[in-house]
């Protein structure tokens, strides 16, 4: 399944989501999501967002394991549906999107929280999902350099 689809079903199931369980479970999705996302950008994706891309993989996946959430059946994990990523810079975009709600699903669930286990945890994922965002707006900069610095097709200089 391309990437885009995948994020938006990830936006759509995180607002949907309504108990603190259920928060922690999509947030938990996202996380994956990303940090597929990331494998894949740092295998095949253009090379000046190779490390970056490995960056937000590992910073994703820790964003995983901080929550104390059983990781659901490996049929139920959308980022195991990932096939494609498609335009990179449209994926990003949609990433670092996912990623603010994701930080914004975590405080509510922070401010929640009766058991101060569960409000450190929270924390601890909201910096991930934070500094994961902070890689995607990098390689989003990184794609924005490379596109003005490209040289200009030939026959399509302009006449003066």
């Amino acid at each position: 399944m391309d990437a885009m689809r995948l994020i938006e079903a990830s936006r759509c199931a995180l607002a949907r989501s309504q108990e603190s369980a259920s928060l922690v479970a999509e947030v938990w999705q996202s996380q994956a999501l990303a940090q597929a996302i990331g494998s894949r950008l740092a295998v095949a994706g253009p090379p000046e967002l190779r490390g970056e891309a490995l960056g937000l993989s590992e910073l994703s996946g820790r964003g995983c394991a901080v929550l104390s959430h059983p990781p659901p059946e490996p049929q139920e994990i959308r980022a195991a549906k990932l096939t494609t990523i498609g335009d990179a810079h449209d994926t990003l975009l949609g990433l670092g999107v996912l990623l603010g709600e994701v930080g914004i699903a975590l405080v509510t669930v922070a401010m929640g929280a009766d058991d101060e286990g569960v409000y450190w945890q929270c924390m601890e994922a909201i910096d991930a999902a934070d500094e994961a965002r902070d890689r995607v707006l990098e390689m989003l900069r990184r794609l924005a350099a490379r596109a003005r610095d490209a040289p200009e097709p030939s026959g399509t200089r302009p006449m003066c």
